[in-house]
This record gives structure tokens, sequence and C-alpha cells, in this order.
């Protein structure tokens, strides 16, 4: 299990975040840089660069994080952009603890609801169980979204 939780970032993170990304074996190269992007844009910017986090630590690695969002235009509806937790530590309820830390963050700053997207592709199976099962309905999918043959399905979870 985790040895501590947070929601502050450092730009340690930026490695940290790109490395759990890559161990997945889900995320392209550009996906894992653009998730070290949006560290580097909450560090830099603080607050106003709209990118929030839970981090479950485990000594000097990152054990899975989110990142999450209040959605332009939206009075309470936040985004989770991502949800990852390394390979190694799945199963033992880290990303069940993440998405209860970040409902918390969430709630806390006045959100009602959020909302999670994934690809349509067999390979996400195990991902979009991951949301049924943490109480997520599915509310879209938009087929050849990402590319011929990989929709996004969109999953909502209120509060």
């Amino acid at each position: 299990m985790t040895s501590s939780w947070r929601t502050e970032i450092t730009a340690e993170d930026v490695a940290r975040v790109v490395r759990v990304c890559e161990a997945t074996g889900f995320f392209t190269p550009d996906e894992s840089r653009l998730a070290g992007e949006l560290v580097e844009a909450a560090v830099e910017e603080g607050p106003s660069a709209g990118y929030h986090f839970v981090i479950a630590d485990d000594g000097d690695e990152i054990a899975g994080y989110t990142c999450f969002g209040l959605i332009d235009g939206t009075e309470s509806a936040f985004d989770l952009f991502w949800i990852v937790v390394d390979p190694n530590k799945q199963g033992g309820g880290i990303g069940k603890q993440l998405l209860k830390h970040t409902e918390e963050a969430i709630a806390k700053a006045g959100g009602t609801r959020y909302y999670a997207e994934t690809s349509s592709t067999d390979k996400y199976e195990p991902t979009r169980k991951f949301y049924l099962r943490a109480g997520f309905r599915e509310v879209a999918c938009i087929a050849d979204f990402y590319r011929p043959g990989d929709g996004k399905v969109i999953y909502e979870r209120v509060l």
C-alpha cells in the first residue's frame, strides 16, 4: 500500500508522473508527455492552471495519481483528466482510494458531479469496468473519436 497521500505537486513530480504513465503500457509517448506537461503547468501557474491532483506516494515514486479540474463554463461539473495506478500496485485498492480522495476534493471545491472518459477498444475494457464498479454510469459513446475503430466512452458520477 502507499505511504502517504497529497494534493500538492512539485517539479520533481513531472518525471514521476511520466514514468508511472509509461509503466502502464496504456498511454502513447505523446500522452505520457502530456501528463507531465499538466504537472508542469500546475507547478508554474498554481491553481489558475485549472489542474488539481491527488497523489499516492510510495517512497520516492508515485503509486498512482489523479488529475482533475472544473469544466470551463460550468458551475459544478469536473473532468477527471487522468487516473493512473502503477501496474505493480493495481488490484490493491489504490484506484478506489484515489477516487475517494478526488471526490472529497471536488466536493470541497463545490463540485456536484464529475466525468471520466476512456477508449472503447478491448484494451480499455478493464478501465471501463473499473468506472462502472466505482459508481459511474456510461452517458455517451462517440464512435471513431480517437481514430477509426477507437471511440470515446464518457462516464458520469454524481456526488
